[in-house]
């Protein structure tokens, strides 16, 4: 029991801190105010990142989309080498090498618009699962008509009947517009 009540307070006591924290995302008060009332948001841990942007729809969020090529802050944290190449950043750009600009890059966006535009080899899989629902449908074919459906009635199969049964619609004229009596001249005894 005791061990469910510290939960408690832990899973509370991370609301109200990601609360906080989505409140001061938004312009909100800073960590000295305490904000009652206020919702956590599902997208708001972005550390020590840097806000640079508006972002897609106005969140402080992070996504790699051709759509919203410009994220409303940048894909890591200004730490150690990062943090050395902004103030270098600053300056000059053509002091800067090509390895350089790479990692500032690298440090602002995930991928480029390039990659995220690159195939991913999902058709594959796609291809794959259809292929096994195919399967499975003519497998389950071949089990129903061997095991479920009987035989083939001999009105079907044996030609003699079935000379019978076209005789026996010629004789009652059945169908004689469309059918297969309008297809069977009666005044000659033949077939048109």
């Amino acid at each position: 029991m005791a061990g469910l009540i510290a939960k408690n307070r832990f899973l509370i006591s991370n609301l109200q801190r990601c609360s906080q924290l989505s409140a001061r995302a938004y312009g909100g008060g800073g960590s000295e105010q305490h904000l009652p009332g206020t919702l956590a948001q599902q997208k708001v841990d972005i550390g020590a990142r840097e806000v640079v942007g508006y972002g897609a729809n106005g969140e402080v969020t992070y996504i790699d989309s051709v759509m919203a090529p410009f994220p409303a802050i940048r894909f890591k944290e200004d730490t150690g080498d990062i943090a050395a190449l902004r103030t270098k950043e600053a300056g000059d750009w053509k002091k800067l090498t090509k390895e350089e600009k790479k990692a500032l890059y690298r440090a602002s966006f995930c991928q480029t618009l390039v990659e995220v535009e690159a195939p991913d080899g999902e058709w594959k899989s796609i291809v794959g699962c259809v292929m096994v629902a195919i399967s499975l449908g003519i497998w389950g074919y071949f089990w129903m008509k061997a095991v479920v459906y009987g035989p083939l009635p001999d009105t079907i199969t044996d030609e003699e009947k079935q000379k019978a049964q076209i005789d026996r619609m010629i004789a009652l004229r059945t169908n004689p517009i469309e059918g297969i009596s309008s297809t069977y001249d009666y005044e000659k005894g033949k077939w048109k």
